[in-house]
């Protein structure tokens, strides 16, 4: 992988992982596209690396809400910290048994099949369209929510499939305030991509002798950046409700993975 795959591949992924167009699915078109399909050990590698870019991004935004949340909840300061922890926590549950009981089928989605991907773009884009149609609700996240949320975090999996978006989309669907669907959704990913990283790093088969550190320093640092401008833009943009725009998005790209990549 040459430095400018990386490179591309830190900005779709910093880009992706908070606009709700699905980042693994456009790493998986641009791989074919770039033909960057080297040995598994690396591209697992070069996942684990980007991922962390974009969870350090999240943190650096949130870093005061994230904070005021553990020094609330174990100074015992406010109630309602200690229930928000614990709705994260609810939340990972889902993907937490799906990643860890059905780890080869879920290998086995990152093959390459764009018709797969195309499909599931076109789900996310129908998904993000219906947040035009449905009234604005103003409920609190309740535990029932956040283990709702956490099914529709593990059906994200599937590439194609935008976290962000099948996550904040079930929000909203669930009458949840919006700028706290979006919040929700961006905190409840960062102890799972910590998690995955944990697993990837301790399963072995990680690191090869020819690690080439500018290249992941390169994908770790474009991840980084573009990731946390991805997630200022997405609060913005789903307080103002325009997702509907990035449905369109999803439907043509869909589309064109399906009948023409």
């Amino acid at each position: 992988m040459s430095e400018l795959d990386a490179f591309i591949l830190g900005v779709i992924q910093g880009l992706t992982e908070f606009l709700p167009i699905s980042s693994s699915g456009h790493l998986e078109i641009t791989r074919s596209l770039l033909n960057a399909n080297q040995l598994d050990s690396e591209n697992t590698l070069m996942n684990v690396v980007l991922h962390f870019g974009t969870a350090l991004s999240t943190i650096i935004i949130f870093k005061k809400d994230i904070l005021d949340l553990f020094i609330g909840a174990f100074k015992k300061k406010s109630n309602s910290d200690q229930k928000y922890l614990l709705n994260i926590l609810i939340s990972m549950i889902p993907v937490a048994i799906v990643g860890l009981k059905f780890e080869d089928e879920i290998e086995s989605l990152f093959s390459g099949n764009l018709i797969l991907v195309g499909v599931m773009l076109i789900v996310t884009g129908v998904l993000l369209f219906l947040t035009k149609i449905l009234k604005s609700k103003s409920k609190e996240i309740k535990k029932s929510h956040s283990l709702i949320i956490g099914i529709s975090q593990a059906i994200s999996i599937i590439p194609g499939i935008s976290r962000s978006g099948a996550t904040i989309c079930t929000s909203i669907f669930l009458g949840n305030k919006k700028n706290e669907a979006a919040k929700f959704s961006f905190l409840m990913v960062i102890p799972v991509i910590f998690g995955k990283m944990l697993k990837d790093i301790f399963g072995g088969n990680l690191f090869t002798e020819n690690i080439n550190f500018l290249v992941l320093a390169i994908g770790f640092f474009s991840a980084l950046i573009t990731g946390a401008v991805a997630c200022k833009l997405m609060l913005n943009i789903v307080k103002k409700n325009n997702l509907v725009y990035f449905s369109y998005y999803c439907i043509i790209l869909g589309l064109i993975s399906i009948f023409i990549i």
